[in-house]
């Protein structure tokens, strides 16, 4: 997974704009040009969030990565290839993604 280091940013209550029911806490980009975006899902899912520490990369190579606050994580390889996993370990392939 790549790695961003926080570059500042201060707390911004996107539902406003938005309309995704999220706070961003911190967000940054490391010297590769990948992004990381923290989000607390606690004003819109309350302590219904299983993940409460939820994020979302986008990657200089086009793929994307979320870690949500229901548990399941979803990957875009950005080549027409995606996954996304369950909690309880589920895994669902889309597109051309073949990585195991």
């Amino acid at each position: 997974m790549p790695q961003s280091s926080d570059q500042g940013g201060s707390a911004q209550d996107s539902r406003g704009s938005s309309g995704k029911g999220y706070n961003i806490t911190s967000s940054g980009t490391n010297s590769q040009g990948n992004h990381l975006c923290n989000r607390d899902y606690t004003p819109s899912l309350g302590d219904t969030a299983v993940n409460k520490n939820a994020y979302h990369y986008s990657n200089q190579n086009g793929s994307y990565y979320y870690s949500n606050p229901d548990g399941t994580k979803y990957y875009n390889d950005g080549k027409g290839g995606a996954y996304l996993a369950k909690p309880d370990g589920d895994v669902k392939k889309y597109g051309t993604y073949s990585r195991d």
